[in-house]
């Protein structure tokens, strides 16, 4: 999805209800379109390949439409890689 979209992914972990992904994208990308492909797309793979997910499901799906994006222009790479 990244490479398609001019995207890289530079860092990602998550817990158990979650995941954080440090993205790269293009200024004429919007984030939104970003993170309905990333969605989409990870929501299918996963739904395929682990189909012992299904109990983590929310109304039937993977990922809740909701999302957090945040900017982080300015503070060093390296502190955001060990928040993530």
């Amino acid at each position: 999805v990244c490479e398609d979209m001019e995207a890289s992914l530079v860092e990602m972990d998550g817990e158990d209800n979650h995941v954080h992904l440090l993205v790269e994208y293009p200024p004429k990308l919007a984030v939104s379109v970003l993170v309905n492909s990333l969605k989409g797309v990870s929501g299918r793979l996963l739904r395929k390949e682990r189909p012992d997910l299904k109990k983590r499901y929310w109304k039937n799906v993977l990922w809740s439409p909701s999302y957090f994006a945040s900017s982080c222009g300015g503070a060093p790479i390296g502190i955001i890689k060990q928040y993530i």
